[in-house]
């Protein structure tokens, strides 16, 4: 797996110009490395002994070659070292010193004096490498002794202009459920992850598709759970629609383009996403509704169309209609699981898939999070038995 996608990814980078990059900016992400610095200086040094390292062995890397495998080294490390960190014993339950410290580490490859003699599409592989392998994706792989497979999804931290400090449980359920084994009834539930940015361009790109596509293809896992941050409780968003309408920008302060009025249609590649305007979720939702914690769990129905807001009870009631927002809204969140969703069908696969949005927290409360990534994981648990019952 590892394999085929370090060269997926590497088809995946975009040439450009080979002219040098001493005047490449710095992404809306990177700049805002300067604020979170003030603000929570703990969290976003916390890997710091990895990034360091990582910059040193960048100006001493002799050669494109060796500089690639040794960024594809320490992205994966920072993955794991996030993973390690989260499921200590006293963990702090923290999504975000991953998400600076992967920014920080594509902001050295912006730094003229460490990679001055790269060329501009050399840069571009640089930083795929870190951003993708540093989410999970390269070691992204079940033990093929385990009887059941879950595979999930999280997402960085957002809307960090509005606030700096904002952590996301999604993300945080990710790095502290990836590769978990649970036995129960005499059978072994393995939980891998993997985490995606908030970035309308990653989308476009295909990234959702490249990572879930060889899971569903082959049939090897028993269910998809994409996961985000939403409202005030569990929501299981039972119909997914096909455009953008939110109003709210992306972590590169890019907008969908779409509103209430005029929702727009994202795009795969060069061309438009392809599918129906709302497609239904498959996850056995009334068995994850019965699991214990401080939330309630909702069955979603209500979507927005052009001429109306409801809850329908099938799909055949949305025949005919224009998505303004699925279940999750007009956003990524939305997205992510009618693109999950969409793809399985179009693959003719029957893998439960579906996504669940987390309650909204307000920056970070280890003991809210910790409650709610407890919770998923007796969702995902209790959902999967019925599933394999």
């Amino acid at each position: 797996m590892r394999t085929l996608f370090l060269t997926l990814t590497l088809l995946l980078v975009t040439s450009t110009s080979l002219a040098g990059i001493a005047d490449i900016e710095l992404t809306v992400e990177e700049q805002r490395l300067t604020e979170a610095k003030k603000q929570l200086p703990e969290v976003v040094d916390r890997y710091d002994e990895t990034v360091e390292a990582f910059k040193r062995e960048l100006r001493a890397s002799p050669g494109f070659d060796k500089t690639l495998a040794m960024t594809t080294q320490y992205a994966e490390a920072l993955w794991q070292i996030a993973v390690t960190d989260l499921q200590a014993t006293d963990s702090t339950f923290d999504d975000r010193p991953l998400y600076w410290a992967r920014l920080k580490m594509t902001k050295a490859l912006r730094t003229e004096d460490l990679v001055k003699p790269l060329k501009k599409s050399q840069l571009d592989e640089l930083e795929t490498i870190i951003d993708q392998v540093s989410r999970g994706y390269s070691t992204l792989a079940f033990n093929q002794e385990s009887d059941v497979k879950i595979l999930i999804t999280g997402f960085d931290p957002f809307l960090l202009d509005r606030n700096i400090k904002q952590s996301n449980p999604s993300g945080v359920s990710a790095l502290r459920l990836d590769n978990t084994i649970i036995e129960k009834d005499g059978k072994t539930i393995e939980i891998q992850s993997a985490m995606f940015p908030v970035r309308y361009q990653d989308f476009d790109e295909g990234i959702v598709e490249k990572v879930v596509e060889p899971f569903l293809k082959d049939n090897s896992i028993d269910m998809l759970a994409t996961i985000s941050m939403g409202r005030e409780h569990f929501d299981l968003e039972h119909f997914p629609g096909r455009r953008r309408s939110s109003s709210a920008p992306d972590n590169n302060n890019i907008y969908s383009g779409g509103s209430a009025a005029k929702p727009v249609i994202g795009k795969l590649g060069e061309k438009h996403l392809g599918g129906p305007e709302f497609v239904e979720f498959s996850l056995p939702y009334e068995a994850m509704m019965k699991t214990k914690g401080k939330y309630q769990i909702n069955d979603n129905r209500k979507v927005t169309t052009i001429d109306k807001t409801f809850k329908p009870n099938s799909l055949e009631e949305l025949k005919g209609a224009i998505a303004v927002e699925g279940g999750g809204g007009g956003y990524l969140s939305n997205e992510i699981s009618y693109r999950t969703v969409n793809l399985g069908n179009k693959l003719g696969r029957k893998v439960p898939t579906g996504h669940i949005h987390t309650p909204r927290i307000k920056e970070f409360d280890k003991d809210v999070i910790k409650a709610i990534v407890e919770q998923i994981k007796g969702m995902l648990v209790n959902g999967v038995t019925e599933v394999k019952s």
